[in-house]
């Protein structure tokens, strides 16, 4: 063990991912959605853990991008997929969440926070304050995992009530994603010197020098954003001609029908106590 990664083992947020598997297989029956949840648990485990999470917070850019985007694009997906829509609707369906959820489910809102909050938790103060600080590591996780969802919510359209894309429109939307969510990795890779003064000990760690893993992390952050999100926005347009599902044509669920009625019936009731003599 080196001197410049201590063992921590971060029993807080471990007893946090541990009840919330066990709350989800207490609350969720299919077995196909408790190996997600179980799957995205213990991916979360290994990558904000020791030695992973500490590399991440406190030593390697090139290491917290792989963290970031193990988060982004496998822990948040698969976590919303093994939540069932029964869940989601009773969870949203307090008018002011509703409303919030109705707004960052658009696909042009969501893109948008996800590339503020994106950028945010990696300009410089904020990745020092992670570095130095358990709160603030904390902190930036649990915004980068919210930026997950945020990404993902428009394209797996899991939402009830929430705006759903066509297939097509899907596949661009999760395309372009992967061109905007990078937007600081040619900051990276072009930069002549190290831009994160707090993180330390990458060449007695990794053997490279603080430049080389920026640059590196840029090359990381492009590559493995793009690859793994361009499959999925192919996946998603030919399975769908696959299945005979028109590409250009927005699907509608059950769940929609019960949120716009519920809006309507909402809708009623404010006009009524509107035009209700005092």
């Amino acid at each position: 063990m080196s001197p410049l990664l201590p063992f921590h083992f971060h029993l807080i947020e471990l007893l946090v991912i541990v009840a919330a598997g066990v709350a989800h297989r207490i609350v969720v029956t299919s077995s196909r959605q408790r190996r997600q949840a179980f799957f995205s648990l213990l991916a979360l485990v290994v990558v904000t853990m020791w030695p992973v999470g500490d590399l991440a917070s406190s030593v390697s850019l090139t290491v917290a991008t792989v963290q970031r985007l193990v988060i982004m694009l496998f822990v948040a997906p698969m976590l919303l997929l093994a939540t069932p829509t029964t869940v989601l609707s009773k969870l949203t369906r307090p008018r002011p969440v509703d409303f919030v959820v109705r707004i960052l489910a658009h696909p042009g809102v969501a893109i948008v926070l996800v590339t503020i909050l994106g950028t945010a938790t990696l300009v410089a103060p904020v990745v020092d304050w992670g570095a130095r600080s358990a709160i603030g590591r904390d902190f930036v996780l649990l915004v980068v995992l919210s930026a997950g969802f945020l990404l993902w919510v428009p394209a797996l359209a899991v939402m009830p009530g929430a705006k759903r894309l066509s297939p097509a429109a899907r596949a661009g939307y999760v395309f372009g994603s992967a061109l905007v969510v990078t937007s600081l990795s040619f900051v990276w890779i072009f930069s002549q010197h190290p831009l994160y003064p707090a993180l330390h000990g990458q060449y007695a760690l990794l053997h490279m020098t603080p430049l080389f893993d920026q640059q590196l992390a840029g090359f990381v952050a492009k590559i493995g954003c793009y690859v793994p999100m361009w499959a999925i926005a192919f996946t998603i347009f030919f399975n769908a001609e696959d299945q005979g599902v028109s590409v250009e044509e927005s699907p509608l669920h059950w769940a929609d029908v019960e949120r716009q009625l519920l809006r309507i019936d909402r809708q009623r009731a404010r006009a009524l106590r509107r035009h209700q003599p005092e």
